[in-house]
């Protein structure tokens, strides 16, 4: 080292991301993400080439935000699915009495669905070896479209318009795996030649909903 020169600095890293550039950075790919799923309408189609493509990055920087790209789909789709409870929420809040709310819920949950087939297809149609663990049980359990259905038919237990001593986590499941069923078939099988997806709607849920309810009384003194 020359005399008097000052100590050799070692090469500069690369430098700190300033505070909430990753957190920015994360939004925009899940934007991307977004984009081309809509676009595409084909979870196949969005690979993570694609995504580093449309978002400006390089396809490493993804990496330090996301697993892989189940991981980053499911987060783009966890996004809907709060869309989906508010959406329910918002037709349920317009209901004339309980039992109406419920319908209305349940008819917003079938036109979310169709609405939304790639993002419905990945959240609840994907095969178990490529669904992030969590959603395998847990984020679905726990999800607050759930559990305000259940309280929809609490309320109606509480208000005598479906039968007493029902269980209103087995009836909400119930209405969920029927109306699933429904969307599910619609977006798997489209060019099946389909009723309106009104009429198919209105059936399920008069055959789920007005199921529960109270029993027909037998006319005043009847037996007499």
């Amino acid at each position: 080292m020359t005399a008097g020169a000052g100590p050799v600095r070692p090469p500069a890293g690369r430098p700190r991301s300033r505070r909430g550039e990753g957190e920015r950075l994360r939004d925009e790919i899940l934007a991307a993400a977004e984009r081309l799923l809509l676009r595409t309408a084909d979870e196949d189609a969005v690979s993570m080439r694609a995504i580093a493509e449309e978002a400006g990055v390089a396809p490493p920087s993804i990496y330090l935000h996301f697993a892989d790209k189940s991981e980053l789909l499911f987060e783009v789709c966890e996004r809907h699915f709060a869309a989906l409870d508010a959406a329910t929420s918002s037709a349920a809040a317009q209901g004339d009495g309980p039992l109406d709310a419920l319908r209305l819920r349940g008819e917003a949950y079938f036109r979310f669905g169709l609405e939304h087939p790639e993002h419905y297809r990945i959240l609840f149609l994907g095969k178990p070896t490529t669904t992030p663990p969590a959603w395998l049980s847990e984020k679905l359990a726990e999800a607050a479209a759930l559990g305000h259905l259940v309280e929809d038919v609490q309320r109606c237990v509480d208000a005598g318009v479906l039968r007493p001593g029902v269980d209103p986590l087995l009836v909400a499941i119930g209405l969920w795996m029927a109306i699933h069923g429904a969307v599910s078939l619609m977006i798997a099988k489209p060019a099946f030649p389909w009723p309106d997806p009104e009429v198919v709607l209105d059936h399920v849920l008069d055959t789920q909903v007005f199921g529960l309810g109270l029993p027909p009384q037998p006319p005043t003194g009847a037996g007499r």
